[in-house]
């Protein structure tokens, strides 16, 4: 099986000017984060069940800290060292599913 090739890490304006389109993320080129508060912890699962389905499509997966009914996401392409295209993608993925 031939392996899938990763896009490069973002330069740090490559990066500030994504950002600027994510207003629910913040960051750097470590990581970006974002965290997404639910009215309870059987609705922060859900949710992770939600986001983890959305990654799994696209193979690329976040680290998550569940704490109660809050998600904190971190988005970083470790095989790059940094935030990729790959980190925005799922982003903007799950701003889709929880826009606020």
């Amino acid at each position: 099986m031939t392996a899938v090739p990763r896009p490069p890490r973002l330069s740090p304006d490559e990066l500030s000017a994504a950002l600027s389109g994510l207003p629910l993320w913040s960051g750097d080129g470590d990581g970006i984060r974002r965290s997404v508060a639910l009215p309870g912890f059987p609705e922060a699962v859900a949710a992770l069940v939600r986001i983890g389905f959305a990654a799994e499509q696209m193979d690329h997966h976040p680290d998550v800290d569940l704490r109660w009914r809050t998600l904190h996401l971190t988005l970083v392409t470790h095989s790059a060292g940094g935030v990729t295209e790959l980190d925005l993608g799922l982003a903007q993925r799950v701003d889709e599913l929880f826009p606020s």
